[in-house]
Formats: structure tokens, sequence, C-alpha cells
């Protein structure tokens, strides 16, 4: 219970590091919904469900925030039943130039680059959103979604660049600081076909006998970024990842102008 107790705050420091968590927006989502329930989710009666009243998207936020883009991340009615999303109005910034040549250094500074944490180029805007399942009180899957628009082709680019950062550094064994001597490991693994472009990749950290998964799938849309990751979670958690994808492209398709 110690150690879940623990996982449960951790993930929740993880996904206000990616989402800069400020002064989030939060609704439930409605169990009443059509969508598939996740399979470690407890299915409840439609008869009693009750449709909640969606809050409106945050109209400012710091620097890199936009309404608009954060009016097309997932809601309530598009994931499945039980999850919560809390829209982000802080921006974390991206990695602008940073390339993936043969000078990077596989090491710890390069981490949050292989996890997609973190891509290279600069958005024109950006939206978050943390996503969550409380599915019984020992369980807790958290994720997050992240929309990047790009004025030119850095969508492609980015993609482009985490593949050749995951080629040259699989495994980081972090050697200074917090959580010394856990070890990293990354690879673009089998995963759904999605938009114009898109990866899986496995993230996995390992601190004793103990791994937690980071995983996260990326889509391209033109020139538009769908990401999908979740955030320290006990392994096997891919359903929820790839079902969250698939409605956060089906969401980001379906509200353009």
């Amino acid at each position: 219970m110690l150690r879940m107790g623990l996982r449960r705050l951790v993930a929740v420091v993880a996904v206000c590091m990616v989402t800069a968590c400020g002064s989030p927006t939060a609704h439930t989502a409605d169990r009443s919904a059509g969508d598939t329930i996740p399979s470690k989710a407890p299915a409840t009666s439609s008869s009693t469900a009750t449709r909640p009243t969606l809050p409106a998207v945050p109209a400012t936020g710091g620097s890199g925030y936009s309404a608009t883009l954060s009016a097309r991340l997932v809601s309530t009615e598009s994931v499945p039943p039980g999850f919560t999303v809390e829209i982000a109005t802080a921006m974390p910034s991206d990695a602008g130039d940073q390339r993936s040549g043969v000078d990077v250094s596989c090491s710890d500074g390069v981490i949050p680059l292989l996890s997609a944490r973190r891509l290279t180029g600069t958005p024109s805007a950006m939206a978050a959103a943390t996503l969550s399942y409380d599915a019984d009180p020992d369980w807790l899957w958290v994720g997050t979604e992240v929309l990047r628009a790009y004025a030119d082709d850095g969508a492609r680019r980015a993609m482009t660049d985490l593949r050749n950062f995951i080629g040259r550094c699989p495994t980081v064994v972090v050697s200074s600081g917090l959580g010394v001597g856990d070890r990293h490991r990354f690879a673009v693994a089998p995963g759904p076909l999605l938009g114009d472009d898109s990866i899986h990749v496995s993230c996995s950290a390992t601190s004793g006998s103990g791994t937690l998964e980071c995983d996260s799938v990326l889509v391209r849309i033109g020139t538009t970024l769908v990401v999908v990751q979740e955030e320290g979670n006990e392994p096997g958690g891919d359903e929820y990842l790839f079902q969250l994808a698939e409605a956060a492209l089906r969401r980001y398709q379906t509200t353009g102008s």
C-alpha cells in the first residue's frame, strides 16, 4: 500500500511537470456514454448515470497556450467512461533546435526527448490535458494528451528526430541526482497505424525490482502532432493508451473548422 501511495504521488507530480498544471479545468467522464469500458473498470448502469455539464475551455493561459487548440482536446464525451480530464493553461517548452545527430550524448539530459515528454522544434501553439482513471482503491492509470501545432514542417521533423534519438540511445542509466542508477529503456514498438504517420514509443523505468511504464503514441495530422502518454503506470496499461490515442485523434479530426 505504501508503494502504491508513493506511485500515485509520483504520477501526479509527473503530470504536472508535463503540462505545467496551471489552473486546470477538471471534469469526470460520463459513465452512460457508449464508449467501450476499459477492462479494469467496473461497469455501471446507464439508467442511473447522469450527464455532467461540461465546463468551458479556459479563455486565457500562459505562454504558448491556445484556447482554440484546447477546445480540440479530448472531452469527457470522447473518452471511455470513468476517465477524468483536466485542461492545463500553462505549457512546457519544447527543445527548439536541438538535433538528434551523432554528437548527442546518451546521458540523463536526453531522457525527456527519448520519452517524447519533450520534442525538438518550436510549436506555434500548444494544448495539454491530464487524463486519469481510478479503477480501484489500489490502482490508478494516469496519462496526458498534448497537441502541438506547427507553422512549418516541424511536426514531421519532430517525429524523425524522435526515431533517431531512440535509435541512438535505447538505454540510459541515470548517473546523478534523483533516481541515480535507475535504468530507462526506449524503443519504437508495434502500435496502431493512425493519421499521416504514427509512433508507439515503448518507455520503461526500472528502479531496483520495480518497473513503471511511460509509453506514448504520437500521431501526425498534417502540421499538428497529437501525443498521448502514460505517466509512471504499472505495466500492462497499453489498452488505455491506445483507446485514448484513437479517441484523441477522432476528437481532433471532428472539431476542425
